[in-house]
């Protein structure tokens, strides 16, 4: 019991201290990265990412060493553990797709971490609640569609973006001529 109460005792007081520090000041310090040298995208909702970072430090922290620790350019595409099934990760190479051709979606288990290795493209981004469904959510794949208008980002290498349960995002989309975009999808579990 006493082990239980140190722990929930432990967990309040790091969720007060890093909840008390600013959002801004927080991801400036660049604790999170792990000596890693990307940035998160000006869209990304810095208090939700703090929030989560500190609510599962084990898992960010998994993702952003395995972002570190491999060659990303020279990685096969392919499916990737990294703390299952808290954290895995995806790596594809493929063109990028006609607006028409791709899909507003969320998820609400997971938080995405997108990041383009080598190419671009352009991801919209649009919240969750001012989007009408057109796909119910499926929780065995994790997903529920939309059509939303939303903002379009332009989305290039040593920048990533996060998608949080709020966020309905769309990516893959062209920035013109359909050429190749590898990249970077980790699945992050959501803490409630």
């Amino acid at each position: 019991m006493k082990n239980i109460v140190f722990s929930a005792l432990v967990l309040f007081l790091s969720l007060s201290t890093a909840q008390g520090q600013d959002a801004g000041s927080w991801l400036k310090k660049k604790d999170w990265a792990g000596g890693l040298q990307l940035v998160p995208h000006s869209a990304t909702n810095i208090q939700e990412f703090q929030r989560q970072y500190t609510l599962n430090k084990a898992y960010w922290d998994s993702a952003f060493a395995f972002m570190k620790r491999n060659d990303l350019v020279n990685m096969p595409k392919g499916k990737y553990n990294i703390d299952s099934p808290f954290v895995y990760a995806s790596v594809t190479e493929d063109p990028s797709k006609d607006f028409e051709k791709t899909n507003w979606e969320s998820h609400r288990k997971y938080i995405d971490l997108q990041y383009i290795v080598t190419g671009e493209e352009v991801i919209g981004l649009n919240p969750v609640a001012q989007s009408a469904v057109t796909k119910p959510y499926d929780e065995k794949k994790d997903v529920a569609n939309y059509s939303a208008e939303g903002q379009m980002l332009h989305s290039v290498p040593g920048t990533f973006f996060l998608f949080f349960p709020s966020d309905a995002h769309r990516p893959n989309i062209t920035p013109g001529g359909n050429k190749p975009v590898k990249k970077l999808v980790i699945k992050i579990r959501y803490a409630d």
